[in-house]
């Protein structure tokens, strides 16, 4: 198969009309999508990336008014975040209709549901005229691509068609609620954060239960975002050592001299560079990435979540 380029959303939603796997941008990171309802399709997906299958996939709608045709119900707390933070990086988690491919879900009685605030994004899944089921376009266990040319690299040949982007501007995936929870649970951590949603609902909490998180959200329960390089935490680049194998990525700046450093402004540059510095450190054959710990507040929680689930890869 030879993957096919494109940066018309029209064009690329034809393509998810005829069952086949696109690859298109939002602004968390690139997605691979099929049309929802296609068990079929859907199950390209989990072959090209090489994904356990029961791994759920989120689904991306570009209307409130499709998520009736995917939630058997919508709790009060759901209702309140979608008007406050959709379109934008939140998937929530809902009582599935029985409608929904069990393939979608991983066979759970659940179902994740995201608006994406992208303008191509929104394009194009309005052009599909379907909801779209899609993970990171990535091979399974790699970093999350944030640009088209990483999704080429992970893909080509694997999908059918690739819909070009700019580099996607957050850099991290969405923030995952279950509101099939009395309180509401985060079960990952994302561009929106909590103190962000309890200043809208108070009572949503981070789920103390990782077994829970694990089996109802994507992207949390296996080997995720690894580059082949060894990541290796740091509370400060001193602790690091410098070498022509080695680099550093945080907010403060190394004095000694790496194969590649990168040091970030603030903890949203920080969250935007992460995945595509694990990709330039892969091109340079980097043995070891050093990576600035930061503190778990507002974004930091999902900044460390994508550490530490690196480093343990």
């Amino acid at each position: 198969m030879t993957t096919h380029l494109t940066t018309s959303p029209t064009d690329a939603a034809a393509r998810i009309r005829r069952g086949q796997i696109v690859a298109f941008p939002t602004e968390t990171v690139y997605g691979l999508g099929a049309d929802a309802f296609n068990p079929e399709a859907v199950r390209r997906i989990f072959a090209a990336k090489g994904r356990p299958s029961d791994n759920p996939l989120i689904v991306h709608i570009h209307d409130l008014a499709q998520v009736d045709d995917l939630a058997a119900t919508v709790p009060d707390a759901a209702a309140t975040l979608l008007e406050h933070f959709v379109p934008g990086p939140l998937t929530l988690i809902l009582p599935k209709r029985p409608t929904v491919p069990d393939v979608v879900t991983g066979g759970l009685d659940t179902v994740g549901i995201r608006m994406p605030r992208h303008p191509v994004a929104q394009v194009f899944l309005e052009a599909c005229a379907c909801p779209v089921a899609a993970p990171s376009a990535n091979r399974s266990g790699r970093p999350s691509p944030t640009t088209w040319e990483a999704v080429l690299a992970d893909l080509d040949g694997r999908i059918s068609c690739i819909l070009k982007g700019d580099r996607t501007p957050v850099g991290l995936e969405s923030t995952v609620v279950d509101c099939t929870e009395v309180p509401p649970l985060v079960l990952r951590a994302g561009a929106i954060t909590l103190e962000q949603l309890q200043a809208v609902w108070p009572s949503v909490r981070l789920s103390p239960d990782v077994h829970t998180a694990k089996r109802r959200s994507p992207g949390t329960r296996y080997r995720h975002y690894a580059p082949r390089a060894h990541i290796c935490l740091v509370d400060h680049p001193d602790e690091a050592e410098a070498a022509p194998d080695t680099a550093y990525i945080g907010l403060d700046a190394p004095s000694d001299t790496f194969g590649l450093h990168l040091a970030c402004d603030d903890l949203d540059d920080y969250a935007h560079e992460l995945f595509d510095f694990f990709r330039r450190c892969d091109a340079a054959d980097i043995a070891t990435i050093y990576a600035q710990r930061v503190q778990e507040r507002g974004l930091g929680v999902a900044l460390m979540d994508r550490l530490r689930r690196a480093a343990a890869g």
